[in-house]
């Protein structure tokens, strides 16, 4: 295999891989499984999440990021491995250079951790670029001209919102609220209203096939399978999309307010910007029903979803990887 060079979006949710030339060629959930016995790695990915919730006590399923940093080294090191062996093969004549796309508020040993991580499971080079500025990439925004670009990428961990000018972060912040902690808010709603334990699977679910940012007339239904609360028993329920719109209205405020307080940082020049050219919506949970519509109507600002939101930093990857040195600025 001749893979030279490979971009990574080491998600909270999902990780996606992209090779230049080839596009995204992986899409896995980023879920490791590993033994309590012997600390062995049974399975990656969507091998992994099958076993979500239906391991054995000999067995742990987990997520080894949390809010889009390393929460457990060793174990997103042997993820790193698997998907860098996945998309290059095991037996390649060359260490391909990676990228990996991390928080814009990541702390120097955070991203020494994702450096030495991506190191030892077999890269030659390990580049960490920003996740706003590789979500504007991919999403087609011209990031190095002198103007301001205002991106929101609403991934499973966090939430990123960054104004970028000639290829740089202006103002930024991160709110540890994305697509993980709707679905905790969803399983939370339905424990308390219906009485009824749901998965995390389910509650994915619902987000995925009723849930709206913002109350809807004809409303959607869903009958949701759990255990009842009460007589412990199986239970099947029907719960409706404005049920769900209340249900998430307070993660979807902390996204707002994280939106405003990035405005107010922006200088006047690059905000009049802003205003002119609206806002760009990527990440996987920026697909949520109407957010964009939501977000239009809280700010004042047009906001529009980017097209593929969910892969606009993994192409983000893809584009700087072809072209270092256009992007090399942004690449600290």
């Amino acid at each position: 295999m001749f893979i030279k060079k490979i971009g990574i979006d080491l998600g909270t949710a999902n990780t996606l891989v992209y090779v230049p030339k080839k596009g995204v060629i992986i899409n896995e959930p980023t879920v490791v499984a590993v033994t309590l016995d012997d600390n062995r790695i049974l399975a990656v990915g969507n091998e992994a999440k099958k076993m979500l919730g239906r391991t054995p006590e000999t067995i742990v399923a987990s997520r080894p990021m949390r809010d889009g940093v390393i929460a457990d080294y060793r174990v997103t090191e042997a993820m790193l491995r698997y998907f860098i062996e996945k998309a290059a093969g095991s037996f390649r004549i060359f260490r391909p250079e990676v990228m990996v796309a991390v928080p814009a508020g990541i702390t120097s040993t955070e991203r020494r951790a994702v450096i030495d991580a991506t190191m030892r499971a077999g890269a030659r080079a390990a580049y960490v670029v920003k996740e706003p500025i590789l979500a504007a990439i991919g999403a087609g925004i011209p990031i190095n001209e002198p103007a301001g670009h205002m991106i929101i990428d609403v991934g499973g961990g966090t939430s990123e919102v960054a104004v970028i000018s000639l290829g740089g972060v202006v103002s930024c912040a991160s709110a540890k609220v994305g697509g993980n902690k709707i679905d905790q808010a969803i399983a939370d709603y339905i424990k308390k209203k219906h009485n009824l334990a749901i998965g995390d699977r389910t509650a994915e679910d619902i987000k995925i096939k009723i849930a709206s940012a913002l109350p809807q007339e004809e409303e959607k239904t869903m009958i949701i399978r759990g255990r009842d609360l009460i007589t412990g028993m199986p239970q099947n329920v029907e719960i409706k999309s404005n049920e769900i719109t209340n249900a998430i209205a307070e993660q979807l405020r902390q996204i707002i307010q994280t939106i405003k307080n990035v405005l107010r940082e922006t200088p006047p020049e690059l905000a009049a910007d802003v205003m002119d050219a609206g806002m760009t919506l990527s990440g996987g949970s920026g697909q949520l029903r109407n957010l964009n519509k939501l977000i239009t109507e809280s700010i004042g600002v047009p906001c529009r979803v980017a097209s593929d939101p969910m892969l606009c930093v993994v192409k983000g990857t893809g584009a700087a990887l072809e072209h270092l040195d256009v992007y090399k600025r942004s690449l600290r």
